[in-house]
């Protein structure tokens, strides 16, 4: 019974105990229906608190939980974001990524102008002209570790709070016409992170729709139906990262 049939229903059974009262229970008596009646009241009141405060603790405590899940899936993008800058590619190959971050390097790459003389003439008839290009040349290597100092990247793939480890999957996606791209998707159902939580607040979490609130079955990053690096978690769960940023 939801919070506004148990308000409804107890000022239903108020009034029938009243007029039960009034107009049947001798007067010596009704001193026993008043401690009745106060019991009641305190039944009530506490189950009107707890449907109350039931749906605020449960909002709490699955922030919490959720939090923990995100801080891994947003290793997992980092990882698979460095992957790709990389090699061109995401990867599914969870061993393979933290091997990936253990060995892999970034290029850093210097983009310079220089100016080259083009013959525009012929080869009898020379006709030079100064041309601008663009040159980009390697100048050294940064270790993809370097990126993930402080972060638990060896674990990443784990869901904290189950024993249970985080679907990966990689993909194509045509943004336009002709031109396809990869994608990869994190993900895992909030099903489990939930447990041992009240079950009807768990199903209606289920099937959160709001703008504000995790969408849908799963806690996800990336998606393999469109061009996304994003999660599908609200801005809350982001402001310690901008914190963070802010401090640096």
């Amino acid at each position: 019974m939801g919070l506004f049939g148990m308000i409804l229903a107890a000022v239903v059974v108020a009034i029938l105990l009243a007029i039960i009262i009034v107009k049947y229970l001798p007067l010596n008596l009704r001193w026993i229906a008043s401690i009745l009646l106060l019991v009641a009241a305190g039944y009530l009141g506490y189950k009107i608190y707890d449907g109350i405060m039931r749906p605020i603790n449960f909002n709490k405590k699955k922030k919490v939980r959720y939090a923990k899940v995100i801080k891994n899936l947003k290793i997992i993008r980092e990882a698979e974001i460095a992957h790709y800058q990389v090699t061109g590619k995401y990867s599914k190959d969870k061993a393979g990524l933290i091997q990936f971050i253990d060995t892999a390097k970034f290029a850093i790459t210097e983009t310079k102008t220089i100016v080259e003389q083009v013959n525009k003439g012929s080869k009898w008839q020379p006709i030079m002209i100064e041309v601008e290009k663009r040159v980009t040349d390697t100048i050294n290597f940064e270790p993809v570790i370097n990126k993930f100092k402080n972060k638990d990247y060896k674990n990443m793939f784990k869901v904290p709070g189950t024993d249970k480890e985080f679907e990966l999957a990689t993909g194509m996606v045509e943004k336009v016409q002709g031109l396809e791209v990869p994608t990869f998707e994190a993900k895992f159902s909030k099903k489990p992170i939930l447990k041992g939580m009240d079950p009807s607040l768990i199903k209606q979490e289920l099937e959160e729709v709001v703008s504000d609130e995790i969408k849908g079955e799963f806690i996800s990053v990336g998606s393999l139906d469109e061009v996304t690096t994003g999660g599908n978690w609200p801005p809350f769960y982001d402001k310690n990262d901008k914190t963070k940023k802010d401090d640096k």
